[in-house]
């Protein structure tokens, strides 16, 4: 619990529906959700977002700045200082992988163009002077995007914190000038029953059926316990992600990427069979340390498979079926196009992806390709044929 200088107790905020979200956190009749303390200064401090996760991170971030820092008149300090003070906070709160992408970023792209200017001397020029010298380098604008949303994050901190004023990294500076990514195919259906073909007596056989049939991420295909599966429903239940910190040597626990992801998915035949023949490879495992015995998918000697290690695998599976090389998110990728061509709502494969907006789900997940084109217009073309 959190008093501030002036003891005044965070509340037990509750939603729309009388859940409770926790001490400071409220949800306004609009839906939007609310948090706030007073600091030290007897300063009442408060964030909006239609999410509730971005709150939660926006209090716990500016109670612990709150409650340990001795920064004065922030805004003289160098981007350099405040970038490691910004920094230090975020990997209390965020997952790994996203931790290291802001650190990539920053170092690679930022810190040289910016780092050593004054945090009150940064201007929007400067920002798109970053993004615009990315393009020039040959940098895709995904990237370029993701370094953007870095110098936002940070500056905004920032200014959450009353460091700055405004935020000159301003949301009408292009970042969409870097060259186009390319665009990730899925298997066909032939390329992926090649690679079905080599998978029977493969080590992570399981695994890659299994993000197949569900399409969940890595992560929380690692941190899938027993507990959140239910056999007799058919179900499992998504509430966690775990992740290898290569940095820190330690496996990493964390919320979904965002509130979307937690959800219920419902498995099909196939799905159940691999989980139960799962349990039977466990059960032969001869010693699973206590902290992983909880856990679905674990290697031969009781422990946590990190992601590289199942890529690599996938190369050699790809390399023995003779099909392109493949990432993990690629099976992702697989089954959400799949699931199209089998005519599933796309409202119910974003709710069952995790994704915040069926934009995602269409745009960044499913290739059409021409044979399925040609499929659809054959089906309207009577109707189009207006005589």
């Amino acid at each position: 619990m959190y008093y501030g200088q002036y003891g005044k107790e965070l509340c037990m905020g509750k939603d729309l529906k009388g859940k409770e979200l926790g001490d400071g956190i409220y949800q306004q009749k609009n839906g939007t959700y609310c948090a706030r303390f007073v600091d030290r200064y007897g300063h009442r401090k408060a964030k909006r977002s239609k999410k509730l996760q971005e709150v939660r991170k926006w209090l716990a971030e500016a109670i612990n700045m709150d409650q340990n820092s001795s920064l004065s008149c922030g805004s003289n300090m160098t981007v350099d200082a405040w970038y490691n003070y910004w920094i230090s906070m975020k990997q209390q709160t965020i997952r790994p992988h996203t931790l290291q992408n802001y650190v990539n970023r920053y170092r690679l792209n930022i810190r040289n163009e910016i780092g050593s200017k004054r945090l009150k001397d940064v201007k929007p020029l400067h920002c798109q002077r970053i993004f615009l010298k990315m393009a020039e380098e040959g940098y895709t604008s995904t990237t370029i995007y993701m370094t953007r949303a870095t110098l936002f994050n940070m500056l905004e901190f920032a200014r959450d914190n009353d460091i700055l004023l405004s935020n000159p990294c301003k949301k009408s500076l292009k970042t969409n000038i870097g060259k186009q990514p390319v665009t990730r195919e899925a298997l066909t259906i032939e390329e992926q029953k090649k690679f079905l073909d080599v998978l029977p007596g493969f080590r992570y056989e399981n695994q890659y059926r299994f993000l197949l049939q569900t399409g969940l991420r890595t992560g929380e295909l690692t941190g899938l316990k027993w507990d959140d599966v239910n056999l007799k429903n058919r179900t499992i239940k998504i509430s966690r992600t775990m992740e290898y910190a290569y940095k820190e040597r330690a496996w990493k626990t964390g919320p979904p990427k965002s509130s979307s992801g937690y959800r219920t998915i419902p498995l099909t035949a196939e799905a159940v069979r691999i989980l139960k023949d799962q349990k039977e490879k466990n059960d032969a495992i001869k010693v699973i340390p206590v902290e992983w015995s909880s856990y679905v998918f674990l290697n031969k000697e009781g422990m946590p498979i990190k992601n590289s290690t199942y890529d690599v695998g996938l190369a050699k599976c790809c390399k023995m079926a003779g099909i392109r090389r493949i990432s993990m998110h690629h099976l992702r990728h697989v089954f959400a196009t799949r699931a199209l061509e089998g005519n599933m709502k796309p409202a119910v494969l974003q709710r069952i992806l995790g994704h915040s907006n069926i934009g995602i789900t269409m745009n960044r997940y499913v290739h059409i390709t021409d044979k399925e084109k040609q499929k659809e217009m054959a089906l309207v073309a009577d109707i189009l044929k207006v005589v």
